[in-house]
Order: structure tokens, then sequence, then C-alpha cells
């Protein structure tokens, strides 16, 4: 038995879900073994067990307090319907849940399935989404294989699915109608967790993680007398660091940027003249 005391954490047993998940544990400094077909590693700085699971298992295990945490997608929270605490967005397994049909259908908008057969796994939501959008006698039914065959072979009309670059519809002559919603990994809690404080500090360092993936670090020359100029392209997070150089002319400057905009901030600080303009990942940010 898996000794009760210890904080539990279930991710996925397999897929890039698992991937992801697993790096932003070891970057939030959880030290762990994954060996083979085990289904559970063990801390050895914290005793935190990491469990291995199904995805579509964690949002129940949960719930029903089995374990403390869990990454799963926020789309697996929404079908099974429970209550947990979604602690953390974490960014990863961007998706999004699509009506598809056959590119022969004659069907245009989902609002004309309305008395048709719709194939899904997640049915809650498919049969959510139809009702919310007044598509009445929706039969949906639940297919668990690969649901997009279930078009060609005439079990259904359409199908409710998980799209994550489309490659799959093209493939199997599916067109995409609408989206239901869009999805990615959370990180999810129990409302009563084994040991608080460790959950917590848990997930302070997890968002030391989500900082970092957010920001880079921006290291630069620039002339004095455009340092104002600078500052106000690189304001920072609180302020940026500022400090002087040999050459009295010039000042060195430090600054996070959101990784987002630093192609562009670079060229507007090489404009005014700045050099020497280095980038460094970051791995951590507590901020």
């Amino acid at each position: 038995m898996i000794p009760d005391e210890s904080l539990r954490i279930a991710i996925p047993s397999k897929g890039r879900l698992r991937d992801a998940a697993l790096e932003t544990l070891e970057r939030a400094g959880l030290r762990f073994r994954v060996s083979g077909r085990r289904l559970f590693s063990v801390c050895s700085d914290t005793g935190t067990r990491i469990i291995f699971t199904n995805t579509a298992d964690i949002p129940v295990l949960v719930a029903e307090g089995v374990v403390d945490l869990g990454i799963t997608g926020s789309d697996q929270v929404l079908e099974k319907r429970v209550d947990v605490v979604e602690h953390r967005r974490l960014g990863f397994g961007r998706c999004r849940l699509s009506v598809a049909v056959h590119k022969d259908a004659p069907f245009k908008t989902s609002l004309e399935l309305a008395g048709h057969v719709v194939g899904a796994k997640f049915v809650n939501l498919a049969r959510d989404y139809f009702e919310r959008i007044g598509a009445k006698d929706v039969h949906v039914i639940e297919i668990q294989g690969a649901v997009e065959v279930m078009v060609l072979l005439g079990l259904v009309d359409a199908i409710v699915e998980i799209v994550e670059t489309g490659n799959s519809l093209l493939e199997n002559d599916l067109v995409e109608l609408e989206e239901v919603l869009a999805a990615e990994a959370v990180l999810i809690g129990a409302a009563s967790p084994r040991d608080p404080e460790l959950r917590d500090q848990l997930l302070r360092r997890v968002d030391g993680v989500l900082a970092a993936r957010k920001y880079t670090l921006l290291e630069y020359n620039c002339p004095a007398h455009r340092i104002e100029e600078a500052t106000t392209i690189t304001p920072g997070f609180s302020s940026p660091t500022v400090q002087p150089l040999q050459d009295e002319s010039w000042l060195a400057v430090k600054v996070l940027v959101e990784k987002s905009t630093t192609q562009r901030v670079i060229d507007r600080l090489e404009a005014i003249g700045c050099v020497a303009i280095l980038e460094t990942d970051l791995r951590h940010a507590r901020l």
C-alpha cells in the first residue's frame, strides 16, 4: 500500500501530457525516478508520491481525495463534472474540442445537426454544447476508440473530438464545423490535501516554472544618454537593473522581458544604439 500520509500527485501515464507534466515537476525541484512500467515514483526529497494513471481518471481521483493534486486536461475536468480546485493553468497541452463532419456532408453549422447522431468521447460536453446552441434531439453516443472512422462507417453523422493540429481530421476527409471549447493542461487539487504546507510550497515552485516559461532575461549595454528610452522599452518586472561600466558613457542593463515580445524589443534596443544584447533562458523565476 502507498503510505496515506504522503502528498500524492497524479499525472498522465502516457502521451505528451505525461512528458510535459514530468518536466514541470522536475523543474519545480521534485527529485524522482521513472522506472519502466512502475505506476508510482517516490520523491527522494519530500516523500511525495507521483502516481501515473489514465488522464480521464485524474479528476475523479482528486475529487475523491485519493490524490491531493493532479495534472490533466481542463476538458477532462469539465467532462467529469467533479468538485476540484483549479490551482493553475499550465500553458501546455493546448487543444480544442470541435464538431466535425465529412467534407461532403450537407451540414454547414452545428445547429443543423438537430435530429442527427453524433459520436463523442466527451459525451457530457457534447450534450451541453448542443443544448446551449439550441440544437434539439441530437443523439450523442459515446465512442472511446477511433472516433473519426465512425463517420466513414456511417455510424454517426458528426463527431465531437479533440483537435490539436487538425491533421487527423484531414486524413479522414473530415472538416471542423465549430469549436466547442478550448482546453489546456491544468493543475487541480483536492479541497483537503494530506499536507497543506507541502502543497502550498509545491504551488509556489510551479509558479516559478510558469514564470520562467513566460519571461526571458535580457542583458545589454546602453549609451548613458539613451537610458531613459531603453528602460521605457524594457521596464522589467519591477524595475530593470542598471549598473555603470568602466566607460562612463555606457551603462549595463539586466531586465526580464516577456518571451513573446523579445525579438521586437531587441530590434528597438538596437535602433537606439544598444549593443552586446544577450538573451538567456530561465529555468525558474520567483516573481
